[in-house]
């Protein structure tokens, strides 16, 4: 059972997370979500450990019983220009920023984070196995982003962004091998390397 709260002074505390980071196509989006005082269900899980039905079930269930929750995305021309790790900080700043009013306290996923003006932040390593806040802000992050993926697919159908979210499988290099970047994909992301790994 994941933890409902960081702390039991009264703090008002938002879970955040991001999603798509590894990618070499799309957008990575962040969610910033706050839960009910003591709330509690039994299915929420870090998102990597539940399968796309399950997620897209809990994401009907956090954006119902969630007192406020935001999602946001950077762009693959931002992500390019101020690296991956900055855009994925600036994407949870965007969610954040969508809060009102603002919570006490951020639960950052991870172990580095850019501090968000007048609001005290704690990273917290693996922390969507760990608090309920962060794990549905995962979801979140995920479930849209994905669903942002599917959508471009039709536009990009060769890419198989419907299966591989933009992440560099073997089938979405040998698509980059034969077609070519899309305005999509991330340029930064060593995209040549990849192109050297076995694409038989």
């Amino acid at each position: 059972m994941l933890k409902s709260v960081f702390s039991d002074n009264g703090i008002t505390e938002a879970g955040c997370d991001e999603a798509g980071r590894g990618c070499l196509a799309g957008p990575v989006f962040a969610a910033a979500v706050i839960l009910p005082p003591d709330y509690h269900n039994s299915q929420l899980n870090d998102s990597k450990k539940l399968t796309a039905l399950q997620r897209e079930k809990l994401r009907v269930q956090i954006e119902k019983d969630a007192i406020q929750w935001h999602v946001a995305q950077v762009g693959p021309e931002l992500i390019d220009r101020i690296n991956i790790l900055k855009a994925s900080f600036l994407a949870m700043h965007l969610a954040i920023d969508q809060l009102n009013p603002k919570p006490g306290l951020l639960l950052i996923d991870g172990n580095r984070f850019t501090p968000y003006s007048g609001i005290n932040h704690q990273c917290i390593i693996k922390g969507d196995g760990i608090y309920m806040s962060i794990a549905a802000a995962s979801i979140l992050a995920k479930t849209h982003r994905d669903e942002f993926m599917k959508a471009l697919h039709q536009e990009f159908p060769e890419y198989g962004w419907n299966k591989n979210m933009g992440y560099p499988t073997a089938f979405h290099r040998k698509a980059i091998a034969k077609f070519g970047l899309t305005p999509w994909n991330r340029l930064t992301f060593n995209v040549s390397e990849q192109l050297k790994l076995d694409l038989k």
